[in-house]
């Protein structure tokens, strides 16, 4: 990245090497600074402490259901209503689909970062 700071802050949600270096990059195109954490435990912390101004949140990376996990980040930081983007490679479950469509959250297949 140039010499320019970053413009944004996104907590990244994400554990597979491949994916993250995906993220990196897009996140650094668009002059954004990328904070990873494993899971969603360490995720509400981190958004508990501080802001971002967006989150990436891979959806195997949660031990709780796709709702809970973006009903307790929208609890802890309401102003990321709107800014969580869901990557997810279970495109096929109905469970994980409805949810993220009720939250009408944004998302991107997995296998568009990792072109599997």
């Amino acid at each position: 990245m140039s010499g320019i700071p970053p413009h944004r802050k996104v907590l990244v949600i994400e554990e597979e090497p491949e994916a993250l270096n995906a993220l990196y990059v897009l996140l650094a195109g668009m002059q954004c600074e990328g904070e990873v954490v494993y899971g969603i435990p360490d995720a509400l912390a981190k958004i508990s402490r501080a802001t971002f101004d967006a989150v990436v949140l891979d959806l195997r990376c949660s031990e709780e259901s796709t709702g809970r996990a973006v009903a307790r980040i929208k609890e802890i930081r309401a102003s990321l209503v709107g800014r969580l983007l869901v990557i997810t490679g279970d495109v096929t479950s109905p469970d994980v689909l409805d949810a993220i469509e009720r939250q009408c959250l944004p998302k991107v297949r997995r296998r568009h970062l990792i072109g599997a």
